[in-house]
């Protein structure tokens, strides 16, 4: 089997961030999302990887190389325009050949992995395989409807949905996808929907298998959704300690301690990962939060964040809660007078004041 991950999105409900990063690129306990699904395709058994890129190819290409680290190969698939995920699969039908593969998110993590699921798929004679996961929201992804345990229907974004079950992010196929993308046209929104592709499969009488999942999934579009999956993320992680944690300091719970980082005079509660060369000082680090690579963090408290590197957070005197702070960012308290709050802020930014 191959493997095939999308990565061409622009991450517009992730402005600002993604103004100058690629949303893949965003980490999820101290990894880049992008690079969790590339291990759990690697984990699943599967070494030959492409990855569908559009605006940010460079930034994706200088992050995730050729694949060596991961014992992978990796070929990049130019998307000229987000055409739609079943454009995506046309795309890449050179690469693909006439060999099964799983298609990916680039952008979603998934509780478990998928080897389980690739081992199924390899082992039947289904044409494809969905995940599906029960939704509070289902009008926003694509929605599958079952009748005795088999799929009747997939409908895109429904206004009225007749089902809590949505699409996950990660489809298997064998090569009837082709004739299926080959089908169908484009929707209103002028792309060509992979529920459009898997109704043909569906219609035309393709055997495709609806596997439900029970663990948790998160589509990481928002920065709520990248939150809420890092402390999804870091609540599963073993703690282990390379840095330096002075006598004066303390961790509670759950917490990693990345090569390089210094703890000094300072309380750090997990779940909780502090990056390399990172500088936690005379802080409180609650739980739930991410601290990547080459940040300072003084005289300052934070909870249930996710802070990007060669950031600098120092004398702040509230607490610092539900936040992601990008990269290079300051944040600090000025001791010139008058005192106002001074502010450079990008588009779509927001901040909430005490």
């Amino acid at each position: 089997m191959k493997g095939l991950i999308l990565s061409g999105g622009k991450g517009t409900r992730l402005y600002p961030l993604t103004y100058t990063s690629a949303k893949q690129l965003i980490p999820v306990a101290n990894k880049p999302v992008l690079f969790r699904v590339i291990e759990a395709i690697r984990d699943a058994g599967i070494e030959d990887i492409g990855i569908v890129v559009g605006d940010t190819a460079p930034e994706i290409k200088a992050a995730a190389g050729d694949g060596k680290r991961w014992g992978v190969r990796i070929t990049y698939l130019q998307q000229d325009k987000p055409l739609g995920l079943a454009h995506a699969v046309k795309i890449a039908r050179e690469f693909l050949g006439n060999e099964r593969f799983v298609m990916f998110l680039g952008d979603n993590v998934i509780q478990g992995g998928i080897s389980p699921l690739i081992r199924q798929f390899a082992q039947s004679e289904h044409n494809s395989q969905i995940v599906l996961k029960r939704v509070a929201e289902p009008q926003h992804y694509g929605v599958a409807e079952l009748e005795n345990g088999r799929i009747i229907r997939l409908v895109e974004k429904p206004r009225e949905p007749k089902s809590d079950l949505a699409l996950v992010g990660v489809y298997m196929f064998d090569h009837t996808i082709f004739e299926a993308v080959d089908a169908i046209a484009p929707s209103w929104r002028g792309e060509l929907e992979i529920t459009d592709a898997i109704q043909w499969l569906v219609t035309h009488g393709r055997r495709v298998y609806p596997y439900v999942h029970e663990g948790w999934w998160i589509d990481t579009g928002k920065p709520i959704d990248m939150l809420a999956a890092n402390s999804l993320v870091l609540d599963e992680l073993e703690p282990r300690v390379e840095g330096h944690v002075d006598t004066d300091s303390r961790l509670e719970g759950k917490v990693i301690v990345e090569k390089g980082a210094e703890i000094i005079n300072s309380r750090v509660r997990g779940p909780a990962i502090i990056g390399e060369t990172t500088r936690i000082v005379n802080s409180y680090v609650g739980p739930f939060t991410s601290i990547y690579h080459h940040v300072v963090v003084q005289d300052s408290e934070l909870e249930h964040c996710i802070v990007l590197e060669h950031s600098k957070i120092i004398d702040i005197p509230h607490r610092l809660e539900d936040s992601l702070i990008g990269r290079h960012a300051e944040i600090t308290r000025s001791p010139i007078k008058p005192k106002a709050y001074k502010l450079t802020l990008g588009d779509h930014s927001r901040v909430g004041i005490l």
